[in-house]
């Protein structure tokens, strides 16, 4: 019996050659046999394995490289220019977290790929951590009635002279914090809305450095979020859901499930890995002809800015 005939690999170019490209996206891309690495853009840096290499995405269109989907890891300030050229150019579009810098970019984005018959691909990879499946289906049959969201982490660590994230539009602490967003909204079984935020921002920064956000649910259960760049040491990116058959925790950005003594969490997915699972996805969503832009997680960052009271704290020095 003849082996099935696998689908030609979808050409793709990598733009925005940053950290979370090399850390993620280059070992993902390369495990993937759906796609083929053919390009990389960036303002700075070199080329990747001898691969052609060009500054923006307007030389990559001029250069004649044949190329099927991008993944724009940018920051989002740029995101929507440069994903409208690679939408015009005929490109499936994979958008790095968060898609964009404001909700309404992201939504053009999405009709103008509809228009023109390409896929958008909004990505959350803390979604595809180990134990969001395995809880969201634990929590399915059961009442929540509370939950805290504790994400704090050393921006010096983890984002080290990005000055972009401190710039309007750059999110601040909501980079990681829409993380934590992307989990809740897949794992609580009502949307939320924000009631309430405080939003601590330094002297010298346009950006927040931590938050605190009271949302609730459309059941009624109060949902609270404590943000902070600060963090030293230990760090912290734990979810805790208070129901009726105990608390269930998400601990390790999602990676660690603990349930309630004596219940047993369901099957995780087969494929491991955040990012692989992403590319996993984004193959699906190109071959299925259809787009995947959920943009929950960034409602709830913007109303948080659009209801939050601005604290002024202390100036933060790099």
């Amino acid at each position: 019996m003849s082996s099935p005939i696998r689908p030609t690999p979808i050409r793709l170019a990598i733009v925005g050659m940053g950290k979370i490209a090399h850390d993620q996206h280059l070992p993902a891309v390369a495990a993937n046999p759906d796609f083929e690495l053919v390009a990389t853009v960036s303002r700075h840096g070199s080329a990747t394995e001898g691969l052609p290499f060009f500054p923006n995405i307007d030389a990559l269109a001029d250069s004649g490289v044949a190329v099927d989907a991008v993944s724009l890891c940018t920051p989002p300030q740029v995101r929507r220019a440069t994903a409208a050229r690679a939408i015009e150019q005929g490109w499936h579009v994979f958008l790095e977290k968060p898609p964009g810098a404001t909700l309404a970019e992201v939504e053009t984005l999405r009709t103008t790929a509809e228009a023109a018959g390409v896929s958008l691909y909004a990505s959350w990879h803390s979604r595809h951590a180990a134990g969001v499946e395995p809880a969201r289906a634990w929590l399915a049959g059961r009442t929540v009635t509370g939950a805290t969201i504790t994400w704090r982490e050393d921006v010096r660590v983890w984002h080290p002279g990005q000055d972009w994230i401190w710039q309007p539009g750059g999110f601040g602490v909501f980079d990681p914090g829409i993380n934590a967003l992307s989990i809740a909204t897949r794992i609580l079984p009502h949307p939320l809305f924000v009631e309430q935020a405080d939003l601590d921002v330094p002297e010298n920064r346009a950006a927040p450095i931590a938050a605190r956000v009271a949302m609730r649910d459309t059941a009624g259960a109060p949902v609270a979020m404590d943000l902070d760049f600060r963090q030293e040491g230990p760090q912290s990116w734990d979810i805790a859901v208070e129901t009726d058959a105990g608390t269930l925790t998400l601990s390790k950005g999602g990676g660690v499930l603990t349930l309630p003594k004596g219940e047993t969490a369901p099957a995780g997915a087969d494929l491991h890995g955040e990012y692989p699972a992403l590319y996993a996805r984004f193959a699906q969503v190109i071959r299925a002809g259809q787009s995947d832009v959920d943009v929950a997680p960034l409602r709830l960052v913007a109303d948080a800015f659009l209801c939050g009271r601005h604290n002024r704290v202390e100036p933060f020095v790099e």
